[in-house]
């Protein structure tokens, strides 16, 4: 009896095959159709940042079969750029694809989770984040401006940027009017520069007529694309003030608290996959850059030591002075220089030793 009830039902099961209703697996089954828009802080030219997020939300769609879609906006398609976050906490979209450096208006302490002067490399950013409990840190952090932040993108070590004339001393920067913004402007306002904030399509005039000495921008990919180097010949490095610097997503707060558990999941490695894409693409694609630059009249110098010396003192100050007034930054801080100070300990053993031989190498051919 046993038997011929196992067969009638195997029978039931492979004509319901036949005609197409095997049933979906559980978990397809409690996905939600779900429909979000993210606005993004980038324009669509700056292909390797606004492609990261476009890959985000291509992995997000597949990884949920099409059930969570995510629109993505481009910086000013709803709001301008510097307002994604603002747009993300009020409700306005559900996320945004952004660099927390750009809220240092509301709190410095926004500037740690991104990059800072002196601070981490792009890999030491992310093991802090990963590994040492910075993000589950800033998500409480977070939780003042009503969102939820994971990691999007990094575009590793940019670059210190173009400048009409050579600096070769601290005593060069006085007065030098800069395109730099953020955190970043006010270490170099403390040696004596005179901070712009300026958008990309504007830089390259006001090179020209000389109403700034000098703009960063991003690295050599992203920077060949505004043709800087003609008018501001002389292309400095490093950019110390962001050396590994993270790219988010933030979800407004509510919004990610509704979510299942496993679109949260989804997300968050959407966002490792979107991270991955964006670092290599850029160390991919950085020195056919450079040497564009080069080529177009562009001369490498680097900082000289007493420049970089008196940025590193000006930083540290500045640190002072905020944690004086604020103790969340103060707490962050300290808890990113500690973990940096162990990274550059290992470092130097080894990953510096390994790269100064193979530059070594390469120069001998």
């Amino acid at each position: 009896m046993k038997r011929r009830q196992f067969l009638g039902a195997l029978a039931a099961g492979s004509a319901g095959a036949a005609a197409g209703t095997i049933a979906s697996p559980a978990v397809a089954q409690s996905m939600p159709e779900i429909k979000w828009r993210m606005t993004s802080s980038f324009p669509k030219s700056l292909d390797t940042l606004y492609g990261a997020g476009e890959l985000f939300v291509k992995q997000v769609a597949e990884m949920t079969d099409g059930k969570f879609q995510i629109q993505h906006f481009a910086a000013g398609e709803i709001v301008p750029g510097l307002q994604a976050l603002d747009a993300t906490s009020g409700g306005t979209v559900e996320m945004c694809h952004s660099v927390s450096y750009y809220y240092v208006g509301k709190d410095p302490t926004f500037a740690i989770a991104a990059a800072v002067p002196f601070g981490l490399n792009a890999r030491q950013q992310a093991a802090w984040l990963f590994q040492n409990g910075g993000n589950e840190k800033f998500n409480e952090f977070y939780k003042k401006y009503n969102i939820y932040g994971f990691p999007i993108g990094n575009t590793g070590a940019q670059m210190g940027g173009f400048f009409r004339k050579e600096i070769k001393t601290a005593a060069d920067l006085q007065g030098l009017k800069m395109r730099i913004g953020g955190i970043a402007g006010q270490v170099l306002q403390k040696v004596g520069v005179v901070p712009q904030q300026l958008a990309g399509p504007d830089v390259y005039p006001a090179l020209e007529k000389g109403t700034i000495d000098a703009a960063e921008w991003v690295g050599p990919y992203d920077d060949e694309k505004l043709g800087l180097a003609k008018v501001a010949p002389y292309y400095y490095y490093p950019g110390f003030w962001e050396g590994g610097p993270m790219v988010h997503g933030y979800v407004n707060l509510d919004k990610w608290n509704q979510l299942p558990k496993a679109y949260q999941a989804i997300l968050q490695n959407a966002g490792h996959a979107a991270t991955n894409y964006m670092i290599t693409r850029y160390d991919a694609l950085n020195p056919q850059g450079l040497r564009k630059i080069l080529a177009s009249g562009g001369q490498l110098r680097p900082f000289s030591n007493d420049i970089l010396d008196a940025c590193f003192k000006a930083t540290n100050e500045l640190w002072a002075e905020i944690g004086a007034k604020n103790e969340t930054f103060k707490t962050m801080m300290a808890d990113m220089q500690a973990f940096r100070n162990d990274e550059y300990f290992w470092w130097q053993v080894a990953e510096y030793n390994y790269d100064t031989y193979m530059i070594r190498s390469r120069t001998r051919g």
